[in-house]
């Protein structure tokens, strides 16, 4: 009964912190012309192909990680 009770509470902990997440803009500033595949990759994985290009997504450990590393060629817009 009590792993039930956890089980619960837990998905409804989850549930609740997915409707707060925040939602960042990403922004294309710079092209991918002549850059690593891995960052072509990158820039791919988050939903970007064209300069100017903005993408919403939510503000998770792995999106922001994937924003540090094309820094260089995005930017976070309000």
């Amino acid at each position: 009964m009590l792993q039930i009770s956890v089980v619960f509470q837990l998905k409804k902990y989850l549930t609740v912190k997915l409707k707060e997440m925040e939602k960042i803009k990403i922004k294309q500033v710079r092209s991918i012309i002549r850059r690593p595949s891995n960052q072509k990759a990158t820039i791919k994985a988050l939903g970007l192909s064209k300069i100017n290009q903005v993408v919403e997504k939510d503000a998770t450990p792995q999106i922001l990680g994937m924003i540090k590393k094309v820094s260089h060629l995005v930017e976070v817009v309000e």
